[in-house]
């Protein structure tokens, strides 16, 4: 059940000028929360552009200094309120150094707000922008947010953003029972093309977090305005904010869905260096023959150099990166088409490469590839030489099932 449900219905050189839903939220639904008691559940990413000025200001800190506006709790997902930990590394609580509100952690032992978190709460906001892959723990954490939201009968306002990706671009496999994980949270293909809001409303109305139909409270979206699902990030006048560490750049997040499946292998997905998931080696390849093969296999909308690269540790993006410090041979994944680049095929026919040509070093952490994967027959079947286009071929009926299932969560 949804309570004031708000509904609102490329080209490189002109960006377009799209208003988030933080955005909307301070200029013209500002009543939603006065007078009331706010958790704020965000990062480095929840910024508001200011009317008139060239900055942009942390949702937290724009909403604090409003007259009759009371934040009693911060919810920090992974990497934290500020955005500079590192991936992996657990989230501590504490107190917010700019404006002295306690912080809780949910990138510790709590994935979840308890009911003593949320005691002094009336109603939570959401504010994180995704990057459109389902192993990205930011949904996860909005899945748990909204299910505590519900089972503590606090209302709960997601401040939509854009998928950086597209919202119309949809592959990959779907997460099955068993791989549920806080990188699988609900069963979505890996490449969902789908905004923030619209998973939030895909999550109540398909019952994932459970069954609330007689809850008092309920899901607010507070929509984009002048966004269009053809949209890359890189088409609007909003500027580019790391998601986390180690997506520096529009480019990375496109590539993303693909060579993160990488991290569920021993093959560096090049954290360690400045172009993490768009560089991809180890010790022992050698760059033109994954080349050769790779187009042998049939790749679309980019193109694939040499690299040579030593992955070091970089402060506040990877303390210990595979192979560090030592000579990784590999490939430099440029993008030249967007459109027809489908990452997560590129990312099945990168790891048969690999498993093939290097069927003696090459080897699959098992249980994080599945996880990421979401379906643990992907790597049974690569381990037994199945060609790409036919493990891409098996996930497409229940994919477009999803396809289907998603049209009647779309607000755009």
């Amino acid at each position: 059940m949804f309570f004031n449900s708000f509904n609102f219905s490329q080209n490189h050189t002109k960006k377009i000028e799209v208003s988030t839903g933080a955005d909307r939220l301070l200029n013209e639904y500002i009543g939603l929360i006065k007078n009331k008691r706010l958790g704020i559940v965000t990062n480095h990413t929840g910024v508001i552009s200011l009317k008139g000025q060239d900055i942009d200001t942390h949702i937290v800190d724009s909403l604090y200094k409003i007259e009759g506006i009371k934040i009693t709790a911060l919810f920090g997902p992974e990497h934290g309120i500020r955005g500079d930990t590192p991936a992996g590394e657990k989230i501590e609580s504490g107190i917010d150094p700019k404006t002295k509100i306690p912080i809780y952690s949910l990138y510790d032992a709590n994935k979840k707000p308890t009911p003593e978190m949320l005691k002094d709460v009336d109603i939570l906001i959401f504010d994180i922008q995704d990057v459109g892959a389902r192993f990205y723990t930011y949904i996860s954490t909005l899945f748990y947010i909204i299910q505590a939201g519900f089972e503590n009968n606090i209302p709960v306002i997601v401040l939509d953003r854009p998928n950086p990706i597209n919202g119309t671009s949809v592959e990959g496999p779907i997460r099955k029972e068993d791989q549920t994980s806080f990188v699988g949270i609900a069963p979505i293909p890996i490449r969902y093309g789908m905004t923030i809001g619209e998973l939030a409303k895909l999550y109540v109305g398909e019952g994932y977090i459970g069954k609330f139909g007689n809850s008092r409270t309920g899901l607010t979206i507070i929509e984009l305005k002048n966004w269009e699902r053809n949209f890359y990030y890189d088409d609007l006048s909003l500027k580019w904010i790391n998601t986390s560490p180690n997506i520096p750049t529009v480019n990375s997040a496109i590539v993303y869905p693909g060579t993160c499946l990488i991290e569920g292998t021993n093959i560096s997905e090049g954290r360690g260096t400045q172009s993490p998931f768009t560089t991809i080696g180890a010790p022992f390849i050698k760059s033109e023959d994954l080349i050769r093969d790779l187009n042998i296999l049939g790749i679309n909308g980019v193109k694939l150099e040499p690299a040579e690269f030593t992955p070091v540790e970089i402060t506040g993006m990877v303390s210990n990166p595979k192979y560090k410090n030592e000579i990784c041979y590999g490939i430099n994944i440029i993008v030249t088409d967007r459109d027809r680049f489908k990452p997560v095929d590129f990312g099945i026919k990168l790891i048969y490469s690999l498993h093939k040509l290097y069927p003696d070093k090459f080897q699959f952490r098992e249980s994080s590839f599945d996880r990421l994967t979401g379906d643990s027959s992907i790597r049974k079947k690569i381990i037994d030489g199945v060609k790409p286009d036919e493990i891409i071929k098996s996930w497409q009926p229940e994919l477009n099932k999803f396809i289907e299932l998603r049209k009647k969560y779309l607000l755009y």
